[in-house]
C-alpha cells in the first residue's frame, strides 16, 4: 500500500506499507482501483526483494508483461535518488534486459551469469543462409548453442510439446546444438549445468561443433 503525500504510510497486517512524495510517483488506475505506476513500484520493491528478484521483475515489467520502458525505469531510479535501498535499485536495474518472455528465463541468463558465463542473446531468432528456423529463448550464436527453458507447461500442454520437439529437430538439421534446462538446473544443479553450457561454448566456438562423422554412411546391408 502507497501513500502519497505527508501522511504516515499504512499499517496494516498483511500489506507493507510505502510513503512517497507527489511529483516522484505517478498515480494509473487497475479498473477503478487508483496504484502508483509500474515504474515507480520497481523503486519500492528494492525494499522487499533481493537483486536478483527485482532483475526477475524488472524484466517482467518491460518483457512479458510490457507495463513499462527501460527508460520509465530508468527514470524513477533517478526521481528517488535519495530513497532507501536505492543502490539496490540501480543494481538490478543495470541488469534488466527487454525481451525476456518468463520469470524462468530470466533466473536461466542470470544463473549464466553469475557463474561466469557472458551474456546471451535473449529470444534470438536463428537464421541460416537467409532462412529463419526458429526463435529460441537463449542464444550464443557464435556456438551454434541454443538453451531453452522449459517450464511444466511445456511438458503438460500437447500443443507446446509439439512445438518444442520441432523446434529441436529444426536447429539439430543446422547443426546447432539446443540444451533444455529446468528449474533444477536454475537451482540445486546450477553448477553441473553451467559446468555443461561452458564446455559445449569452448567446443562451439573453436570450431569443433559437429564431431560426427562427414563421411557417407557406409552401405546398410
Amino acid at each position: 500500500m502507497t501513500t502519497i503525500g505527508k501522511d504516515q504510510a499504512l499499517r496494516v497486517r498483511g500489506t507493507v506499507g510505502h510513503r512517497t512524495r507527489a511529483h516522484l510517483a505517478r498515480v494509473v488506475h487497475s479498473g477503478t482501483a487508483p496504484i502508483v505506476d509500474p515504474a515507480t513500484t520497481f523503486v519500492m520493491l528494492a525494499a522487499l526483494l533481493t537483486v536478483d528478484e527485482l532483475i526477475v521483475a524488472g524484466d517482467g515489467l518491460v518483457g512479458w508483461l510490457n507495463w513499462c520502458t527501460v527508460d520509465e525505469l530508468e527514470a524513477a531510479v533517478g526521481r528517488h535518488r535519495s530513497a532507501r535501498h536505492i543502490r539496490k535499485a540501480r543494481a538490478a536495474l543495470a541488469e534488466v534486459r527487454p525481451g525476456s518472455r518468463s520469470p524462468g528465463e530470466t533466473r536461466l541468463r542470470l544463473t549464466l551469469l553469475r557463474r561466469g558465463l557472458p551474456e546471451p542473446k535473449l529470444n534470438h531468432d536463428v537464421v541460416v543462409a537467409g532462412e529463419w528456423i526458429a526463435r529460441v529463448d537463449l542464444a550464443y550464436p557464435a556456438a551454434r548453442l541454443a538453451i531453452e527453458y522449459e517450464s511444466d507447461l511445456h511438458r503438460s500442454d500437447p500443443r507446446t510439446f509439439r512445438k518444442d520437439l520441432t523446434r529441436g529437430e529444426h536447429l539439430k538439421d543446422v547443426d546447432w546444438w539446443l540444451v533444455r534446462a529446468t528449474a533444477e538446473d536454475v537451482g540445486a544443479l546450477a553448477d553441473v549445468f553451467v559446468q555443461r553450457i561452458r564446455r559445449l561454448l569452448t567446443t562451439g566456438t573453436a570450431g569443433r561443433h559437429d564431431t560426427r562423422s562427414r563421411h557417407p554412411l557406409a552401405t546398410i546391408s
